[in-house]
């Protein structure tokens, strides 16, 4: 069965969960989501974490024993050879957590969440590539709101990625979520109704 398979992602904050819980609700489409994985990989006790403790030392931890995100996303957001040593740990994992999902998945769509499909090399999983966009004026304040970061905080996290721009200009769907919520959905439903058109005439 060829699998259809749906790369979606975009820049930081600028509404991938939101069109990847629609697809999921309204469309009953299976979602990957390379966060979790990304979580997964550092679960405490795993052998990526005690990679990070052992460069870091346990003040990279919180007071439970877990890893303290929020200090690791300081070291690596401001330190390109240190994100480059974590990404380097984690993306392999999260791409064969993919893999296995892809592999297991009985369904003839899929939806990949991955924020940084192009920074990951893994646009070559997907089928098609859909991009989420907005402008920095909106995607700015909210990543500041979401993730209670300073200015020079987020501007230090969108700056770690590929611009947006770049991204839009190598997809297949460019979603813009620069207003409203329901303006998103209708371009999501737009989207699905046209490749459903589609996908009938070809089998006529």
């Amino acid at each position: 069965m060829n699998k259809r398979i749906i790369g979606l992602t975009g820049g930081i904050a600028t509404g991938k969960t939101t069109v990847a819980n629609y697809l999921e609700k309204t469309y009953n489409l299976p979602v990957l989501d390379a966060d979790i994985y990304a979580r997964e990989a550092v679960a405490t006790g795993s052998p990526i974490f005690q990679q990070i403790v052992g460069r870091y030392g346990t003040e990279i931890l919180l007071d439970d024993g877990n890893l303290n995100r929020h200090k690791l996303g300081e070291i690596i957001f401001n330190g390109p050879t240190e994100r480059l040593w974590l990404e380097n740990l984690i993306h392999p994992y999260v791409q064969q957590r993919f893999i296995q999902g892809i592999e297991e998945s009985t369904s003839e769509t899929l939806v990949l969440v991955v924020p940084l499909l192009f920074e990951a090399e893994m646009t070559d999983m997907v089928t098609e590539i859909w991009v989420v966009y907005c402008n920095e004026e909106q995607q700015l304040p909210r990543l500041m709101q979401r993730n209670n970061l300073t200015l020079e905080q987020a501007k230090a996290r969108i700056s770690s990625q590929i611009p947006l721009e770049e991204k839009v200009k190598n997809a297949d769907v460019v979603l813009d979520n620069s207003s409203t919520v329901e303006v998103l959905l209708k371009q999501i439903n737009t989207v699905l109704a046209k490749h459903e058109r589609k996908s009938s005439s070809n089998t006529v």
